[in-house]
């Protein structure tokens, strides 16, 4: 298998891919996505002899647009153009749950500051302020009172982008200090871990700490299920606990298994991930 590993950082997620891509013999080329020119007619030469491309690229546009790139090439890009596409937007995210009828925390989107501080005022306070692309937890924002939300809408709205302007609001879910991110290949649970935080943001790139979890029965259905929502591939699946239950707020299509792999050392998380792609070569080859 001749796999192309596009990325725009190698991160430590990807330094352990690679060196078990090449522990098992598989001829890898890494490809700088920042470096190339993307042709409507002719792919780049670098991807000449691949067979599969895993993209690996950062920032959410990147993701989106060399994935198209690829796929147009006739080349197999995991995760597919439709899955980097619904999950790099929370819209897109949230209604492809709901419309699986997956469970996911009420959310309303509004254009206008007005209609905003209807939504918020519907919700109450505490409620939440995402932005519609992003990853890290960077610019969420819990509201707990009116002045605060007119303060960052208005700070929102003159930040530019037009996309500052799409006001993702959402119910706050009392999450016990912590939620649940399970990495799936194609809705199989590879393996889940815990975030805490005193911060009721729990990303581990804010300071969460992580802790193995066990993965029930409800929560493999729920993975499942949120995976073939959002189109299947290598996805990191976010879950809440909600009493007995729980609820799916996000689905990552570029996730990072650094913080799960130390979490959960019994398993090889790279290794799955690979036996995951092989898998995929195989298909291509078939």
């Amino acid at each position: 298998m001749e796999l192309g590993l596009l990325y725009s950082r190698i991160r430590e997620d990807e330094k352990m891919l690679l060196t078990e891509l090449r522990d098992r013999g598989h001829e890898v080329t890494t490809i700088d996505v920042r470096k190339l020119q993307f042709d409507l007619n002719e792919s780049p030469s670098e991807f000449d002899e691949v067979d599969i491309a895993f993209n690996r690229a950062m920032e959410s546009s990147r993701i989106r647009y060399v994935a198209q790139f690829v796929d147009h090439y006739d080349i197999q890009v995991v995760n597919s153009p439709e899955t980097a596409r619904i999950c790099a937007d929370k819209v897109r995210g949230s209604l492809a749950l709901k419309e699986a009828g997956v469970p996911t925390p009420d959310t309303e989107v509004s254009f206008d500051h007005e209609s905003a501080i209807e939504s918020i005022e519907r919700f109450g306070y505490p409620c939440v302020l995402k932005p519609v692309t992003g990853s890290w937890g960077r610019l969420m924002a819990r509201i707990d009172t009116r002045a605060a939300a007119e303060a960052i809408l208005e700070h929102k709205e003159t930040l530019g982008g037009y996309e500052h302007k799409v006001f993702y609001i959402q119910e706050f879910v009392e999450k016990p200090g912590r939620d649940i991110r399970v990495v799936a290949a194609d809705g199989e649970p590879i393996a889940a871990m815990m975030r805490s935080s005193d911060h009721w943001i729990t990303n581990v790139a804010r300071g969460g700490r992580t802790e193995k979890f066990e993965v029930n029965d409800e929560v493999r259905d729920l993975a499942e299920r949120a995976s073939a929502a959002v189109g299947g591939g290598l996805l990191g699946i976010d879950l809440m606990e909600t009493g007995d239950s729980y609820t799916v707020h996000e689905v990552n299509s570029t996730c990072e298994w650094k913080g799960l792999n130390q979490a959960v050392p019994e398993v090889d998380v790279p290794a799955r991930i690979v036996d995951w792609i092989e898998h995929r070569a195989q298909e291509v080859a078939a």
